[in-house]
């Protein structure tokens, strides 16, 4: 356990609000997840829409790419946490990973051809990939155990509140632009860099973590093998429900298949992350007041709803219905999934235990996008959602043994 997680009694009983207990290192860490989000989401919102319309891409092709850019991000996020736990510093692959996203942002408004825009976003996924799981562990590291579930709430909240005022200022820009989508991506360099600013001058490990006993060989077998029994359980789940949650790419498509005018197709993931950001931190609250798994498991029956939505009711009431149900569910699972790995995972083995499951999730996410775009090719968006409910429908049955462990090891202390 870090040295956060052994707090005294008199910080346990704390009565102050919880935000106002919250260590410097968490806000700082979630600033930098909003203007980095910020930026991204500016270029995201459009770059479905520019790839289809404007370099005449297919669904496939889009499903291909945006399964290829997360699973890169998954497979970096393994090497970079366990070198994170190799090296007992953390705040220094955080810094290239940002470094790294920033630094890639003008391409995309450079890019004039397919290639570039591959390069463009492989490039920017690796930077994800490198500061992925150092900053998960960093969190870990930093965070009160009585608020960890608060602590990956909140900074999950304030990633996403960036990813609504990126598609806002995107909406804004395109009006005052006559559409002009190479220049609402150069808008969204500026916030990229003030991230990484931020984190240079902010952001600081955990103090202590130079004491403790590092990984002596990354990615061994004896290491991998102190991972116990409920973390693998937990990252079973998080495979299986990442199949049901393919890229927010097809929420796009699916407006403009509805009809959604080309300015206001940033208007979707708007709408999805004001429900994402709004939930996460209250979700977090709970998780650490509540049962874990149970509000896992609600999370997941809300893709189900919010899948069969999209794919039953039709037009913009059903659309929006969706969209606010897609990141109702994203609130409910992201922060609890990271809160459950954080949980189940030793201390110094944090950063190898967030790689290896941002590794499955994205393979699981490479799988579940291809899937989608060959759907959406040959039978329409409606088969594509309904694919999604059926697996999402599975997770819940894949939750029941693992909520049922994770209950037992947080009343036995574990």
């Amino acid at each position: 356990m870090s040295h956060a997680a052994d707090a005294p009694a008199n910080e346990v009983a704390d009565k102050r609000p919880v935000l106002r207990r919250m260590p410097p290192g968490i806000w700082a860490l979630g600033w930098v997840s909003m203007l980095m989000d910020t930026s991204s989401e500016m270029i995201h919102a459009l770059l479905p829409v520019y790839l289809v319309t404007i370099l005449g891409t297919s669904a496939l092709t889009v499903g291909l790419i945006e399964g290829i850019a997360e699973s890169t991000a998954a497979i970096t996020k393994v090497f970079s946490g366990v070198l994170s736990d190799w090296l007992g510093r953390r705040k220094l692959l955080v810094a290239i990973g940002y470094g790294l996203a920033a630094f890639t942002k003008p391409i995309f408004p450079l890019a004039n051809t397919f290639g570039w825009v591959i390069t463009a976003r492989f490039v920017d996924r690796i930077g994800k990939g490198i500061r992925g799981a150092p900053r998960d562990a960093l969190i870990a590291d930093l965070a009160p155990v009585e608020l960890r579930g608060a602590s990956f709430g909140l900074r999950q909240s304030l990633d996403t509140v960036g990813a609504f005022i990126g598609p806002a200022l995107a909406i804004g820009l395109m009006w005052l632009t006559a559409d002009n989508i190479p220049l609402v991506f150069w808008a969204a360099v500026p916030p990229a860099f003030a991230a990484f600013a931020l984190v240079l001058f902010s952001v600081h490990d955990a103090p202590g973590r130079a004491h403790e006993k590092h990984v002596h060989l990354p990615l061994s077998r004896a290491e991998l093998a102190r991972l116990p029994p409920l973390y693998w359980g937990v990252v079973t789940v998080a495979a299986v429900f990442t199949l049901a949650r393919f890229s927010e790419a097809f929420l796009v498509l699916r407006a403009q298949e509805l009809g959604l005018t080309l300015a206001l197709i940033p208007l979707v993931l708007v709408v999805l992350n004001v429900a994402y950001a709004s939930s996460s931190y209250p979700v977090g609250v709970l998780a650490d007041r509540f049962d874990r798994g149970t509000l896992l498991a609600l999370g997941v029956a809300v893709l189900v709803l919010s899948d069969l939505a999209l794919a039953i009711v039709g037009g913009m009431g059903g659309l929006a219905l969706g969209v606010v149900l897609w990141g109702l569910h994203m609130g409910m699972t992201q922060g609890l999934l990271a809160t459950l790995v954080a949980d189940t995972a030793p201390a110094n083995l944090r950063g190898t235990a967030f790689g290896m499951f941002n590794l499955v999730s994205g393979l699981a996410l490479l799988a579940a996008s291809i899937v989608a775009g060959g759907l959406w090719d040959a039978f329409g968006s409606r088969v594509t959602f309904f694919t999604g409910a059926g697996f999402a429908a599975v997770t819940v049955l894949t939750l029941i043994p693992v909520v049922r462990r994770v209950r037992r090891s947080r009343i036995a202390g574990g």
